[in-house]
């Protein structure tokens, strides 16, 4: 089995934070991730929006559209109004051949509110998960119907965030609806970030590979600041990072041992100004190239 080795672009163009980012272009950051050896990049807000220039732009640089984000409102929405909601990115997706469409439930996040602290997420009981679950499934199912996957995303702020939620939410939902696999929100979230990757690695089409520095994330929890206050003040890094807290050999042994052929994606929101988007995404592949070598886990492209 291989793996790919993409990138988010947030290092360079922050979506939720655009002033933070605003000496950077998304131009330079699809030059400079195809420099440092990635080979695919998920879909930011400032890239064309329509299917064949998004095509042409991410031709230019050599890069595979390997994902992007999608911002759910199943809870608020029925199954069929959803359906159309998110049609016109599922088509696009399809057809740039993206292994995976990353969905998450945004209608009542609290992840884009700088204003509202992190530990005011919502959080909904076992029996509130399931029936959103049940939900979800029928839009996996369709998606699966149109040719792409559904990979849920869990995150800070948001209704799925710890392990419980996951849980409660993979064993309410059919197997159309696979796991984004991400450490960092894991590990901020106070998930067994191993545990999680054991129990429901069948289930994992995508992973993120985002490291914690655990001092700052315990001070955003202490002093009831908000996610976006988190990226700010560096709660995120890349692999590779002694300022990191996450053992990513182990990570990528388990994935190795569970023959995980997917893509492994470097996503790490930092402030540019403190951690330069070149530098840091380029020890974050170096390390992942390492790492993959000693789990004797093959890199693709």
């Amino acid at each position: 089995m291989s793996v790919k080795i993409g990138i988010s672009p947030i290092a360079w163009q922050n979506d939720d934070l655009p002033d933070l980012t605003a000496e950077f272009t998304m131009e330079q950051a699809l030059q400079e991730s195809r420099q440092i050896g990635y080979t695919g990049v998920e879909r930011g807000r400032r890239m064309p929006q329509d299917t064949e220039g998004l095509r042409h732009y991410l031709a230019e640089n050599q890069l595979a559209l390997c994902g992007g984000w999608c911002s759910g409102n199943l809870m608020v929405d029925d199954v069929a109004t959803e359906v159309q909601a998110i049609r016109g990115q599922v088509e696009q997706f399809v057809a740039l051949q993206s292994p995976c469409l990353v969905y998450a439930e945004c209608s009542n996040t609290v992840q884009g509110q700088i204003d509202t602290p992190v530990n005011n997420r919502p959080k909904l009981s076992r029996d509130e998960v399931t029936a959103y679950a049940a939900k979800l499934s029928e839009v996996a199912k369709w998606m699966a119907d149109q040719g792409l996957v559904l990979s849920y995303h869990h995150h800070m702020g948001s209704m799925i965030e710890d392990e419980d939620d996951i849980n409660w939410l993979m064993e309410g939902s059919s197997d159309e609806v696979t796991l984004l696999f991400d450490t960092g929100h894991l590990h901020f979230g106070g998930a067994d970030v191993l545990g999680v990757l054991d129990r429901w690695g069948h289930r994992v089409k995508h992973v993120h590979f985002k490291d914690v520095r655990e001092d700052v994330t315990r001070r955003i929890r202490a002093e009831n600041r908000s996610f976006l206050d988190g990226v700010i003040a560096g709660a995120f890094t890349v692999p590779g990072d002694p300022q990191g807290c996450i053992d990513f050999q182990a990570v990528t042994d388990a994935l190795n041992k569970m023959d995980y052929h997917g893509w492994i994606v470097v996503e790490a929101e930092q402030d540019p100004a403190k951690a330069n988007p070149y530098d840091y995404s380029k020890l974050g592949y170096d390390h992942i190239v390492h790492i993959c070598g000693q789990s004797g886990l093959k890199i693709d492209g």
